[in-house]
């Protein structure tokens, strides 16, 4: 399979004024594809709280429980899987504009081939069924890791170019290409819309994603990294999201990066929120190469995820910053929470939930 870059521009209807634009929004039914996980769920909160009718796709699990029951209530849920073509053609019947956050996120090698399957097929599957019914608008959620991450010290905008590099994660390669699926579609006509949070922070189910984070910090974990990456809290991904989906703007790409704070600055707050030991110890370059050997072989004698892998700990280590400018200027309205305050709202959260 071939995969070709396209390059975007901004675009206007210019049938119809932004106001007639969010209007007909307004009045149709937003599909959103990963409407379980963490970011998705915020995303269908916010949909729903601004009026919007939300169909959402989703397996035979549960509804996640960070989200109150009321605003479930008011989805049209469709059992399917983006990669089962005959659901995301029931789930798109009638769908003006589609929002694609189902993703896998791993850093673990042996998950390499479920993340291509899912974020590179699946996402191929979304795009390919939206333009065979015509979706206007697509959204999609790719990661700065699809910008693509260097060994040296980096500031990344929008206007970064993929290049190969062992800093890429096999989770990386997977957004990427999976974007690629995206701007095909722009080339096919349909508008699209790239968005590449940072690590995302919040409340949510602290067993998986970003949220794995409070979970280490709180069970005291003691080591820390001299490396630096870019944040942004979970409620205002959601609401870029759906202020972008909404704009008249289109076949762009936006970073959505709160602040970039030094890893250990942040597990530092997470700590002290959660009145725990904040972490002491150095992890050198050389000790995370010990480390993340350490916890390959006892995975495989306990059958447990490791807690650090070869890629996990590269990202670690690495210093780069992300520039939001772009979308600051896009949406001169809406500004960031201050990670601070979304450390703080996690962490009472998340000791309310504690037994």
């Amino acid at each position: 399979m071939r995969w070709e870059e396209k390059a975007g521009k901004v675009t206007t209807n210019t049938t119809e004024s932004s106001e007639e634009q969010q209007k007909n929004i307004q009045l149709s039914t937003i599909l959103i594809t990963g409407g379980t996980g963490f970011l998705g769920a915020y995303i269908i909160k916010e949909l729903v709280q601004q009026g919007y009718q939300v169909r959402a796709l989703k397996r035979s699990r549960g509804l996640p429980a960070f989200i109150p029951s009321s605003i479930f209530e008011k989805v049209e849920w469709v059992e399917g899987d983006i990669l089962d073509v005959v659901s995301l053609e029931d789930a798109m019947e009638g769908i003006d504009t589609v929002i694609h956050a189902a993703a896998v996120v791993s850093f673990d090698p042996g998950k390499k081939h479920t993340l291509f399957k899912v974020n590179i097929e699946g996402t191929a599957n979304v795009v390919n069924i939206a333009l065979e019914k015509n979706v206007r608008r697509f959204v999609y959620i790719s990661s700065v890791a699809a910008l693509g991450r260097t060994a040296k010290e980096t500031k990344v905008t929008e206007e970064k170019k993929w290049t190969k590099s062992k800093s890429n994660t096999h989770y990386a390669i997977s957004k990427y290409f999976a974007e690629m699926e995206v701007w095909r579609a722009m080339g096919e006509g349909m508008e699209v819309m790239v968005l590449n949070p940072s690590t995302i922070l919040g409340y949510g189910d602290w067993n998986s994603s970003s949220c794995e984070i409070f979970k280490t910090v709180y069970n005291q974990f003691p080591w820390y990294t001299e490396g630096v990456n870019g944040f942004v809290d979970v409620e205002d991904v959601a609401k870029v999201t759906v202020a972008l989906m909404k704009s008249p703007v289109s076949n762009e790409r936006f970073i959505v990066s709160g602040e970039n704070l030094p890893f250990r600055q942040l597990m530092n707050n997470i700590a002290d929120n959660f009145g725990k030991k904040r972490p002491s110890k150095h992890a050198t370059p050389f000790l995370m190469k010990i480390a993340w050997r350490m916890e390959k072989l006892k995975s495989k004698f306990t059958g447990k995820k490791p807690l650090l892998t070869k890629q996990s700990a590269r990202v670690a280590q690495s210093k780069t910053y992300f520039d939001n400018t772009k979308l600051l200027n896009t949406l001169p309205d809406f500004s960031f929470t201050p990670l601070t305050q979304t450390i703080e709202k996690a962490c009472k959260r998340y000791k309310q939930q504690l037994p």
